[in-house]
């Protein structure tokens, strides 16, 4: 059986947003199934030891005009939210709760939070936002606040986000095909001619 596909997403990272519109369909057409991962970039970066790219001034004009640039080249909708960068521990934890007992539907969660933050500008830190959000997508909304303030699910998004760093991650989005580590969205072609004619 061939190996699912790992990736790796922050539900503030634009980029992360827009590979998530196209890796399912691309794993789905070479027999492949994607597994994936909230972390925070924030314990990427430390570990690494880097800085978000917002934080260099030389680079931040370049970057924002490079988000909306990529969305138009893959066809995905794109507003820069208002306020950028956010904290999105509590979407993460929300996501491995569901992640638990149902993937697809943690899965059907990231993909609502990355839309909702970079499709309509909704701010995924305001508790309150994200409680709208919880409850627009099928979740009670103070079950969800319950489990994004709770120490097990605060515990297992820490445990996600070290192994992700053991793994090699510093980034997002973040893919690892067949033990091959791939980083960011325009990697697309890349991933797609090792899936169709293996390791290069």
């Amino acid at each position: 059986m061939r190996k699912p596909i790992d990736f790796y997403f922050d539900f503030s990272s634009p980029y992360a947003y827009i590979a998530s519109e196209w890796i399912d369909a691309l794993a789905a057409r070479h027999g492949r199934t994607v597994r994936w991962h909230a972390i925070l970039l924030g314990v990427t970066f430390q570990a690494a030891g880097l800085r978000p790219p917002m934080d260099h001034p030389i680079k931040r004009e370049y970057t924002l005009r490079d988000f909306a640039r990529s969305a138009r080249a893959e066809g995905v909708p794109f507003v820069q939210p208002e306020t950028f960068p956010i904290s999105t521990q509590n979407a993460a934890r929300v996501f491995w709760w569901l992640s638990e007992s149902d993937p697809a539907r943690a899965v059907a969660w990231a993909r609502a939070g990355l839309r909702a933050y970079f499709g309509r500008g909704v701010n995924l830190a305001e508790p309150e936002a994200l409680k709208a959000l919880a409850a627009d997508f099928g979740l009670v909304s103070e079950e969800a606040e319950a489990v994004w303030n709770d120490g097990h699910w605060k515990e297992r998004l820490k445990h996600a986000n070290e192994a992700a760093v053991d793994a090699g991650v510093f980034g997002a989005p973040f893919f690892i095909v067949d033990g091959e580590p791939f980083w960011g969205n325009d990697r697309k072609a890349q991933i797609e001619r090792w899936l169709s004619a293996g390791p290069y």
